[in-house]
C-alpha cells in the first residue's frame, strides 16, 4: 500500500472539512481513515489501472451522517482516472433501459455474457472505481435486476464504493418480500467491506444557512397557501400531458420551468423513478398539492412521494407541498418512520 497517498487522502478530507467550516467528526473518522487506505490501494501496482481491484466498500448510516460528503470526498481526492461518481436512480434507470431496449449493435449476448453484463460494460466502459450514492432496494419488482447489477459489478474489475441509509440486512425491508434480497445481502456481505457511520450528530440539522440549495428554498404550505409564494392556482383549461419517461403525465399546468401536478396523480398511479428524473431535467420547480399525510397513503404512494423527494434534492429541484404535512400521525418506533428517516430529514429542509 502506499502510504504518501494514504497521508495525501487524509490530508484532503482534513483540507476539504475546513473548507466548510468544520472538522471531521470522531464518527466519520474510521470511514476516512478505511477511504484513506483504499486510495493508497488504489495507487499501488499502477493506480487506477491494477489488474486486481482492491475490495469494494459498503457504508452505511442514518441519514445526515455525512456519508455522501465521505465518499465524495474520497472521489474528488482520487488521481483523474477510470473513475464514476453516479447516483444509484440514475444509474439503475439507464441500465434498465439498456436492458429492455438494447442497442441495434447489440443483437444478442456476447461469449455468454447476460443482457445484464453488456448494458453494464457499455454504461461504465473501462472504469475502475465507481462510487454510488444513496443505494437502497424497496421494490420487488426490481429484486433480480438489482441482484444481477451487483453480481455483475462485482465480478467485474472495478472497486465498488456505495452509501446506503440501510445496513445490508436492511435492505428491501418488506417482509413480504426480503426473502427475494436475500442472495443479494449475503454476496454483499461476503463480497464488501460494511463500514459504519451511525454517529449521534445529524449533520443536515447543523447545514449553513445560504447554502444556495435550490430544494432548500422549496415549501411546504398549507391548503390554500399559494399566495404565500406567489402562485396562483391552475385553471381547468392548463391541465396539460407532459412527457416523461416513455409516457405523458397528466399535469394540471406547466408554465415555462414550473410543473404543478396533484399528488394523486404523480404519486398514487403508475409513475417510477425514471418518470421524476425526465422531469427533473425539463423543470427546475415542481408543485405538488392535495398531499395526504403519508399514513393515508397506499405503500406505493408511499415509496413513490419518498423517491419523488430524492429526485428533487439530488437534483437540485425547487420542490413545493401543498396540502396536509406528509409526516403527521407516523407512530413513534414504527417501521415507516425507519423507511422515512430520509425523506423526512430532506423535508425537514423546505421552508
Amino acid at each position: 500500500m502506499s502510504e504518501k497517498n494514504v497521508e495525501l487522502m487524509r490530508r484532503h478530507f482534513r483540507a476539504a472539512a475546513g473548507q466548510r467550516g468544520f472538522a471531521v467528526d470522531p464518527a466519520q473518522q474510521p470511514a476516512v481513515d478505511r477511504l484513506s487506505r483504499l486510495a493508497g490501494e488504489l495507487a499501488e501496482s499502477g493506480g487506477l489501472f491494477r489488474q486486481r481491484p482492491p475490495r469494494s466498500l459498503y457504508v452505511w448510516g442514518p441519514v445526515g451522517r455525512g456519508k455522501s460528503w465521505l465518499v465524495d470526498t474520497f472521489f474528488e481526492g482520487l488521481p483523474t482516472g477510470r473513475k464514476r461518481r453516479l447516483h444509484f436512480h440514475d444509474f439503475f434507470r439507464r441500465l434498465h433501459e439498456g436492458v429492455s431496449h438494447p442497442g441495434p449493435h447489440r443483437d444478442g449476448h456476447r461469449d455468454g455474457q447476460s443482457a445484464v453484463d453488456l448494458a453494464v460494460a457499455e454504461l461504465l466502459g473501462d472504469c475502475r472505481v465507481l462510487v454510488f450514492d444513496e443505494f437502497h432496494a424497496h421494490d420487488a419488482g426490481d429484486a433480480m435486476l438489482v441482484a444481477r447489477l451487483f453480481r455483475t459489478l462485482l465480478d467485474r474489475q472495478v472497486t465498488l464504493v456505495t452509501t446506503s441509509n440501510y445496513p445490508p440486512a436492511g435492505l428491501m425491508p418488506d417482509p413480504l418480500y426480503h426473502h427475494l434480497f436475500e442472495p443479494t445481502i449475503k454476496l454483499i456481505e461476503e463480497r464488501m467491506e460494511v463500514l459504519d457511520v451511525s454517529g449521534p450528530v445529524d449533520f443536515r440539522q447543523l447545514r449553513c444557512p445560504g447554502s444556495g440549495r435550490r430544494f432548500a428554498a422549496g415549501a411546504r404550505l398549507p391548503a390554500g397557501g399559494e399566495a404565500r409564494l406567489g402562485l396562483a392556482v391552475p385553471e381547468p383549461g392548463e391541465a396539460v400531458a407532459v412527457p416523461a419517461h416513455l409516457r405523458d403525465l397528466p399535469a394540471r399546468a406547466a408554465r415555462g420551468e414550473l410543473v404543478w401536478f396533484g399528488f394523486e396523480e404523480l404519486c398514487e398511479g403508475r409513475t417510477a423513478v425514471p418518470d421524476y428524473l425526465a422531469l427533473a431535467e425539463r423543470f427546475d420547480t415542481l408543485v405538488l398539492d392535495g398531499v395526504p399525510p403519508l399514513t393515508a397513503c397506499s405503500a406505493d404512494g408511499r415509496q413513490r412521494f419518498a423517491n419523488l423527494v430524492d429526485v428533487c434534492c439530488d437534483r437540485d429541484v425547487r420542490l413545493i407541498l401543498i396540502g396536509a404535512d406528509p409526516l403527521a400521525g407516523l407512530p413513534a418506533g414504527s417501521d415507516l418512520i425507519r423507511d422515512l428517516d430520509r425523506t423526512a430529514s430532506r423535508l425537514a429542509m423546505l421552508g
